[in-house]
């Protein structure tokens, strides 16, 4: 309550009393802030910070030590699991306030140098001193018979001048990320000295501690050599180390995809390439000057190009399979049965795999070769989807197609020896039997099989189950003058 207000009410004439109604306050308290030479400072309550514990006191301990283990743990879950395993009675915003003031004095007793947490330093460059690389997801943005494909925008930004590069790509594997920098220096007509990165798995073999050497991923190590460019990887959690880039990431994806409808990356390209004149164009409002102006100084500070280009693939081993086939990414490509030098590729034998950005090839590996050399052994495109089969007709050319299986009906001369060997058996039928056995199993047959069987003639051998018995041991042997007159088995043609 200002009672300072109610002043003109005083020089109007009003009593205390009067004012003291229309102030909901005792006469002596208007009288006293009312009257000439009053304290100029309304009057204040006596504060209570201190006086009472607050509830989020007792537990200030577990919270400080969930924020050391993880200092991004929301505060939303530290309330819901100090309800739930420490009985916390108090509302959210008293743990969301003491987490923001402990996360801030957690950060500076963590850095060994005391720094003020979340406070950076600034840097500037000379021209073609250095450019910042960032990846960003546009999600699934194509139309038509790219629908359902994620699509990622590549950036690279000269940190002199600010002039972009940005193109688009489905897949943020090694050969795309560094053919994507071959682009970017193409776009630039040259190499910068330096190239900042994020911690990426394309650039760093390894996470290791704070303060220690960040061990880089072969492939990237060569690339940089053969093009003359440096490799800066900022710390963990130090996005601010390439703003830069970052801000352009925003940029490009507000002026460049939003509103529009794309169905290849072709048309994503053609959309950047129609914005950069007018980025160019703008004076940007960090350094003050045009763009495009500040661009021709940094270009012409950039290295030359070399001569010629780095593939950089990336490489596995696989073996082959009976099939002729290898597996790779859920497909499947075909290997060459016979190499280039007249020696067979053997299944389980392992072949080395090489992807680049639209290709994939499949190499011996020098053990396997008698000059210790690789040798190709097949050359696919990389397939569209999972589980395509890939097969050049050229691969299995040597290899049986079963084109010399074959079926017949005839009868051959051979087939009557295993009735004459029925024949000599002591318990075969004699011809009266078999002869009678035989038109009447015909005739069966006739009905059931019909009379397109009746070209087949094979001859069947009918026996009791007891003929089994006797060759298993599990009965005597027959006695001949019996078995001559019983009709134990018989041979039936199918007439």
């Amino acid at each position: 309550m200002d009672i300072r207000r109610f002043a003109p009410l005083r020089a109007a004439g009003a009593s205390w009393k009067e004012i003291a109604a229309q102030a909901g306050c005792d006469w002596r308290t208007a009288k006293k802030y009312l009257s000439p030479g009053a304290p100029m400072a309304p009057p204040r309550a006596s504060s209570r910070a201190g006086t009472v514990p607050r509830l989020v006191d007792p537990f200030t301990d577990v919270i400080d030590a969930w924020l050391a283990d993880d200092p991004r743990l929301l505060a939303t879950v530290i309330h819901e699991r100090l309800v739930a395993d420490y009985g916390f009675t108090g509302h959210y915003q008293r743990v969301k306030v003491y987490c923001a003031r402990a996360r801030a004095r957690i950060e500076l007793e963590s850095d060994a140098q005391g720094r003020p947490p979340g406070l950076h330093r600034r840097f500037e460059v000379v021209a073609g001193a250095q450019a910042q690389v960032d990846w960003g997801d546009e999600g699934t943005l194509l139309a038509g018979a790219g629908q359902g494909r994620k699509v990622y925008s590549f950036h690279m930004t000269l940190s002199y001048s600010r002039d972009p590069f940005i193109c688009f790509v489905t897949s943020q594997d090694l050969a795309t990320f560094f053919d994507c920098h071959r682009r970017a220096f193409a776009h630039f007509g040259g190499v910068p000295a330096t190239i900042v990165y994020d911690r990426t798995k394309t650039v760093v073999r390894r996470h290791v501690a704070p303060g220690r050497a960040v061990p880089l991923h072969p492939q990237a190590a060569s690339f940089a050599e053969h093009y003359g460019f440096a490799i800066d990887v900022l710390a963990a959690y130090r996005p601010t180390g390439k703003g830069r880039v970052e801000r352009q990431v925003a940029i490009g994806r507000d002026h460049v995809l939003s509103g529009r409808r794309f169905t290849s990356l072709a048309e994503l390209d053609a959309a950047f390439a129609a914005w950069v004149p007018i980025r160019r164009g703008q004076v940007h409002r960090t350094h003050g000057e045009v763009i495009g102006v500040r661009a021709a100084r940094d270009h012409d500070a950039l290295g030359p190009l070399p001569q010629f280009g780095y593939a950089v693939t990336e490489t596995h081993l696989r073996r082959v399979g009976r099939d002729a086939l290898i597996s790779f990414a859920g497909s499947s490509y075909s290997v060459a049965a016979r190499a280039a030098d007249r020696r067979v590729t053997k299944a389980g034998q392992r072949v080395e795999v090489r992807v680049g950005v639209e290709h994939v090839e499949i190499w011996r590996l020098p053990v396997d070769s008698p000059d210790r050399t690789p040798m190709l052994l097949a050359r696919h495109r990389l397939a569209a989807v999972r589980g395509q089969m890939i097969v050049d007709p050229a691969h299995w050319a040597e290899l049986p197609d079963g084109h010399t299986r074959a079926t017949t009906l005839t009868v051959t001369d051979e087939e009557p020896v295993a009735a004459q060997q029925l024949q000599d058996d002591p318990t075969f039928p004699s011809a009266s039997t078999s002869a009678s056995a035989s038109a009447s199993a015909s005739a069966s047959a006739s009905m059931v099989f019909g009379e397109s069987q009746a070209a087949l003639k094979v001859m069947v051998a009918r026996r009791p189950l007891a003929y089994y018995d006797r060759l298993a041991g599990l009965a005597p042997p027959p006695d001949p003058a019996a078995a001559a007159g019983a009709e134990n088995e018989s041979l039936v043609g199918a007439a």
